[in-house]
């Protein structure tokens, strides 16, 4: 019985698992492998005819090794279903990419397939924050936890050997381990979520920007001195002048020119000059203090 009969009369008619996981693999488990003729002939027809159901044949006939495969990811805490998809995409690439005629069995290619599709899934969501970028970065992320032996912080030996065994620096492989052992952290608290939870929010230890104490005295220390000078500068002014400067600018409900020119018999532009004469008086003395 070949793989698409098999699979027309189970039904499984897609590529992907769906509804019970454990229904999923045991449908595809009950799809032959296909014999190396087989799958000559089927690639064959594939490639020279573009064959869409030699092709699909050749997918389900596989999807049991991408299970397998896909088993070896379960310790990332990913679900095990979305592993089988991300790795059943890259079987269907290995097959669109498939030559009957190099002499290697599908199986065997389609490896480097299926694992690059779930290594990008994994390194896209094991993490909030993207945890390996680089070439050398995704080596080290998918081989650290297997040349590790416990759970301790390896040692400076240990760094080495696995950075030569990997063709890294040692200085790679210390970043990856720590970023391997960091968790997630959400930045801002959650509104549910209760105090203790709460205390661990990044978000409350931004540094403020007065937290540098030099800056802050240094502030402090001027702001007493100015008040300091312009006090002091305030006294050398005569009583009208300091009363309309105080009324004008030192008080929360301040004076009008209009207000002020009533009160002491003279026009509102005079209060004016006044005023300006005042200012100009104090930038002087303060200045000279």
């Amino acid at each position: 019985m070949t793989a698409a009969l098999v699979a027309k009369q189970t039904g499984l008619v897609f590529a992907g698992p769906m509804g019970s996981l454990d229904a999923y693999v045991g449908r595809v488990s009950q799809i032959p492998i296909l014999s190396k003729d087989e799958e000559v002939a089927l690639a064959t027809r594939f490639r020279d005819e573009g064959d869409l159901e030699a092709a699909r044949t050749l997918v389900l006939s596989h999807l049991r090794f991408v299970v397998h495969i896909a088993r070896g990811y379960l310790g990332y805490g990913l679900p095990m279903g979305d592993l089988i998809q991300e790795g059943n995409v890259g079987l269907m690439k290995a097959v669109k990419r498939f030559d009957p005629q190099v002499g290697v069995r599908l199986v065997s290619f389609a490896v480097h397939w299926i694992r690059a599709e779930i290594h990008e899934y994994v390194l896209r969501n094991w993490r909030l924050v993207k945890i390996a970028t680089t070439k050398a970065q995704r080596k080290l992320f998918f081989n650290l936890r297997k040349l590790k032996k416990n759970l301790a912080w390896l040692s400076e030996a240990e760094t080495r050997a696995v950075a030569a065994d990997l063709g890294v620096e040692p200085g790679e492989v210390r970043e990856m381990e720590q970023r391997l052992a960091a968790r997630d952290l959400a930045f801002d608290t959650s509104p549910d979520a209760d105090e203790d939870d709460g205390g661990y929010s990044p978000a409350l230890y931004l540094p403020a920007s007065n937290a540098d104490p030099a800056v802050e005295l240094e502030r402090e220390e001027w702001d007493e001195d100015s008040a300091e000078r312009l006090g002091a500068a305030m006294q050398k002014l005569d009583e009208r002048s300091r009363s309309i400067l105080r009324r004008r600018w030192m008080c929360e409900e301040k004076a009008t020119l209009h207000e002020l020119a009533a009160e002491y018999g003279i026009s509102a532009e005079r209060v004016r000059q006044v005023e300006a004469n005042a200012i100009g008086k104090l930038k002087g003395l303060m200045a000279s203090a």
